[in-house]
């Protein structure tokens, strides 16, 4: 059986934290399909709020 790494794990975990101000206990509980979708949600986000910041200069 393979395992997550617990370094990607811990990144992914830090990354919503920052984000979403989510408590460590409820991020923990996403299953692993979960947490990277969000990641890659919030990840998109960025990206377009700074689309936008780069648009206005």
């Amino acid at each position: 059986m393979l395992r997550y790494p617990a370094e990607a794990l811990w990144q992914e975990i830090a990354y919503l934290a920052y984000h979403l101000h989510w408590p460590l206990d409820s991020l923990l509980d996403l299953e692993h399909l979960d947490r990277v979708r969000m990641v890659r949600a919030v990840g998109g986000l960025n990206d377009r709020a700074w689309e936008e910041v780069r648009d206005r200069a």
